[in-house]
């Protein structure tokens, strides 16, 4: 993956522990994907990660509950970019533009093979494809919730629920889009961008 894909999360007051346990579990993170990708979701054990990542498989469960708990940290971390990017922006900003803005550049960070390939692991496996539903129910809470920071004004809360129910549903829609066309593909931001179009013509 790109160094755009990949998670850098530190914090102001983190410590040695902290960042410690922070990149063991990156590198456990993306020991895990270069197996999947290399050899699919289910020909990678737990062993063969923990072995990659110069642990053991006690001390994988440290950090990590599942095979599918790697995947989803990426998932998360793209999403986490984003959070971090809506609180650059401008409250005078329209909140639906600024969420558009924010959902493009963060897709624009993968390449087409490296989208190919996450949706490919994606699919490959059914509990994945499950917790992913659950997920995008769980991005659209932490995304009301970040809106609520940049636009802070009480009465607005309504109108913000809505917008992040509507982004998220867009970024599905796009990602369908992208899932069923016949190659080459065109890139997934512009479906993006016609989705959002698309809403824009009809409120």
């Amino acid at each position: 993956m790109s160094e755009h894909a990949r998670p850098e999360r530190t914090g102001a007051a983190e410590g040695p522990r902290e960042r410690k346990r922070r990149e063991t579990r990156r590198r456990i993170a993306e020991a895990g994907l270069r197996l999947f990708l290399a050899h699919g979701y289910d020909g990678t054990t737990l062993d063969a990660i923990a072995s990659a990542a110069g642990i053991s498989r006690r001390g994988f469960f440290s950090y990590f509950k599942s095979k599918d708990d790697i995947v989803l940290f990426w998932l998360e971390d793209s999403w986490v970019s984003l959070g971090a990017d809506l609180l650059r922006i401008s409250p005078d900003v329209r909140p639906l533009d600024a969420v558009r803005t924010a959902m493009v550049a963060k897709v624009e960070r993968y390449t087409g093979a490296e989208m190919s390939s996450l949706d490919a692991l994606m699919r490959s496996s059914p509990t994945l494809q499950a917790r992913k539903q659950a997920f995008y129910v769980e991005r659209e809470q932490a995304l009301f919730e970040t809106l609520c920071e940049v636009w802070r004004q009480p009465e607005r809360r309504t109108a913000l629920r809505m917008v992040a129910m509507v982004a998220i549903g867009a970024s599905r829609l796009a990602t369908q889009a992208w899932q069923q066309q016949a190659t080459p593909r065109k890139p997934i931001a512009q479906h993006l961008h016609e989705a959002f179009d698309a809403l824009a013509r009809e409120v």
